[in-house]
């Protein structure tokens, strides 16, 4: 007899994908809010298309807004979503070993 909770499982990619979307729409309140770190986590999901259908004016449009309370911002807009302008840019070591 087959369980009923094996006819329901969703396949994962699709719970992968309401989870990103998820985040996306908690991220947003947040920038919304004027949390600067969700304001850059928005940006970077806009520019990738994390989440949320991708969008290089919006990216921008946030990246500005985060970049009026801290200019750094600027060299984190082209990185993954959860980049910190904070974190050390490993690109800047390549080379130098």
């Amino acid at each position: 007899m087959e369980s009923s909770s094996a006819t329901q499982r969703l396949p994962l990619s699709e719970v992968v994908s309401d989870c990103v979307k998820r985040w996306f729409k908690d991220t947003l309140k947040e920038a919304k809010a004027g949390d600067v770190n969700m304001q850059v986590l928005t940006a970077q999901m806009y520019y990738s298309g994390y989440g949320v259908p991708r969008d290089a004016q919006k990216g921008r449009i946030w990246m500005t807004r985060a970049s009026r309370m801290r200019s750094s911002v600027w060299k984190v807009s082209d990185k993954h979503p959860g980049y910190n302008a904070s974190d050390s840019d490993s690109d800047e070591m390549k080379g130098d070993s």
